[in-house]
């Protein structure tokens, strides 16, 4: 069975909105977009390539989707970071998204819970979900998150969205934890079984 990861960039007071650009995400007010950025170290980058080795597909919530797709759609072929986010399978959940346009996309509209676990069963390699808050906090109240990457970064913004939902319990064990030279922690863990 393939593993569905989760990977999340996370304040220390476990926010993850707008980890990228000022206007990523404004729900609720927030108004902190862009905190990853001054904390960045190719040795994270490095990290987050060797993740992606591992894995064939994405599952995206849509914003994430969209976000995900306007930047690296139109990136060449040839570009090292483009060709690794293109080359994927993406799974979007949404009843409202009506034109995919990244490729190789499909549309997950209904019974997402057993079609995720559908996915997980099918050959391949790992499935991982970045961003898409409300689509990790459904899986991970339905036991279908395998592992955690999570990238803790040394600053708290004191509201937004949070990447662990309230009132689930899940125990994991870490499996490994890599300080990065700008204050960037990498967690990894794995679902306890």
């Amino acid at each position: 069975m393939r593993k569905l990861i989760v990977s999340e960039f996370m304040t220390l007071d476990g926010v993850m909105q707008a980890p990228g650009g000022v206007d990523e995400d404004l729900d609720g007010g927030f108004a902190h977009g862009g905190w990853t950025m001054p904390y960045w170290h190719d040795d994270i980058g490095a990290s987050f390539f060797a993740l992606m080795q591992e894995c064939d597909a994405f599952l995206l919530g849509r914003r994430t989707y969209v976000t995900h797709a306007e930047a690296f759609e139109p990136l060449p072929v040839g570009d090292p970071f483009g060709d690794v986010m293109n080359g994927k399978k993406k799974y979007v959940v949404s009843t409202t998204l009506q034109n995919p346009q990244w490729r190789n996309t499909t549309v997950i509209r209904d019974n997402v819970i057993e079609s995720v676990r559908a996915l997980k069963a099918e050959p391949g390699q790992n499935i991982l979900t970045d961003g898409s808050s409300q689509l990790v906090h459904a899986l991970l109240r339905h036991g279908l998150v395998d592992e955690l990457h999570l990238l803790v970064y040394p600053i708290t913004l004191g509201g937004g969205k949070k990447v662990l939902p309230n009132g689930v319990l899940a125990k994991f064990e870490l499996k490994s934890a890599t300080p990065y030279p700008t204050g960037v922690v990498g967690l990894h863990y794995a679902v306890r079984s």
